[in-house]
């Protein structure tokens, strides 16, 4: 396996994993809307995307960071939104080596640290982030306003 950062050029490659990952969450499936969202985050570089690849370049999973800033701390931190393994590749350490990439790539910027949030119910994630050191946030409520 090979984790690999994604330019321009992986779009169509990663497209189909994007794909899958909203039709997980009950989205209807639409290439091509998956492969002009991804192509515009990655244009307009409003993202990072790292994906996974087995040894004949087959695409595995993919994990997408969006930037934000701390006025507090005047740094930028990086949001863990997407997290995706294929359903034949999973148990086989693709997510961890993605979040490891994710990892990485705070460092190298630099950042505060990153961000992410997973389902109540969703208990394989949480025993992933916190082996990983993420820390549950018990302190603060989460709120969200739909326009």
């Amino acid at each position: 396996m090979e984790v690999k950062q994604a330019t321009a050029q992986d779009t169509t490659l990663i497209a189909t994993l994007f794909d899958q990952y909203r039709v997980f969450y009950g989205q209807e499936s639409s290439l091509i809307l998956a492969e002009e969202f991804l192509s515009a985050r990655l244009s307009n570089q409003e993202s990072v995307i790292f994906f996974a690849i087995d040894e004949k370049g087959s695409p595995l999973g993919f994990t997408q960071l969006y930037p934000t800033f701390s006025s507090v701390s005047a740094k930028r931190s990086w949001i863990l939104n997407d997290l995706f393994v294929t359903e034949q590749a999973r148990g086989q350490g693709v997510a961890r080596a993605l979040m490891n990439a994710a990892k990485q790539h705070a460092i190298e910027t630099q950042a505060k640290g990153l961000a992410l949030e997973t389902a109540h119910t969703n208990h394989t994630a949480q025993k992933l982030y916190e082996s990983l050191g993420y820390e549950r946030d018990n302190e603060y409520y989460s709120y969200f306003l739909s326009v």
